[in-house]
């Protein structure tokens, strides 16, 4: 039950906090709402002190790597926007999606998941280790076009997600050129730990995929400049959610929304388009224009 308490404590300072990243919040705002969150859960007498406070101050620091800073002309704790990163922000929503289902597991028809199949993440730890200690990994690899399976020897640098997939990124060990290689964790069997180590190369993991939509390396290629355009509704979907980091806002413009790009074009990201189907042009360049009419046509040849 103490753990359980700690992890909703947890939980819920980062809630205020978060709630309030303008103004911040005291320890006795932080206090507070604390006891009202555990009133409302039935969860019993809250025992929180200043000195719990810091010990669970350490603990976000461990668990999400966020620091909770003070100011102390303004007596208040809080959370600067640089603290909140794309990838902290993530575990942040994990957390409070872990918390959710704990709350909704006994009734099935709250909280509907999307049926699914196992994504990799029991590699995730073994994976991780081997990456800061610098070890060389094994493992059984199944493409996902084919049958054909393969055993690779590689020397794992990150790991990255995309579309809801985990990725390694990882360069073969003993090829002459360094060359990274991604890795599905869903497709990965019989992960093996190997006790030798390797020399690390230099690796800018954003430098690397800095101009690339998805898991595609683009280094030393030239991005380009693209524009787009989409109906309002869909508009407003990627003022929301930005198709790239890069995404700009144009103009709204006869029922059109537009935004500017700059990127490579991979596969991955003509596969995006095709996806989004009516509800995006092509406006700019015009060789994107032309590459996408052309895919169109060839996919409608099959009815």
């Amino acid at each position: 039950m103490a753990k359980e308490e700690q992890m909703l404590r947890l939980q819920y300072i980062q809630d205020i906090l978060r709630s309030k990243k303008e103004k911040g919040a005291s320890y006795q705002d932080i206090k507070s709402y604390l006891e009202k969150k555990f009133e409302e859960k039935d969860l019993g007498e809250l025992k929180f002190t200043e000195r719990t406070f810091q010990r669970d101050k350490k603990a976000i620091l461990k668990v999400t790597g966020i620091e909770i800073s003070y100011s102390r002309s303004r007596d208040i704790y809080y959370i600067s926007e640089e603290e909140l990163t794309n990838a902290e922000e993530s575990v942040l929503d994990n957390l409070l999606l872990i918390e959710a289902y704990r709350q909704t597991k006994s009734n099935s028809d709250i909280m509907i998941f999307e049926p699914r199949k196992a994504r990799g993440l029991n590699h995730l730890n073994g994976i991780i280790h081997a990456i800061q200690n610098r070890k060389i990994l094994g493992f059984t690899y199944h493409k996902f076009w084919t049958d054909e399976t393969s055993e690779r020897i590689v020397e794992p640098y990150a790991l990255k997600e995309f579309q809801h997939r985990w990725y390694l990124l990882a360069n073969e060990h003993k090829k002459s050129d360094f060359l990274v290689k991604t890795f599905a964790l869903d497709r990965i069997q019989n992960l093996d730990i190997k006790s030798s180590s390797f020399v690390r190369q230099k690796f800018d993991l954003r430098k690397t995929f800095e101009n690339s939509f998805g898991i595609i390396s683009t280094e030393g290629k030239q991005p380009m400049e693209i524009v787009l355009s989409f109906t309002l509704e869909q508009g407003n979907y990627a003022k929301s959610l930005p198709l790239h980091h890069s995404q700009t806002f144009l103009k709204e413009e006869n029922d059109r929304t537009y935004f500017k790009y700059l990127l490579v074009p991979t596969d991955d990201f003509l596969q995006e388009l095709m996806w989004h189907g009516q509800a995006v042009k092509v406006e700019y360049p015009e060789v994107l224009v032309n590459q996408i009419e052309y895919e169109l046509k060839d996919a409608l040849k099959q009815y």
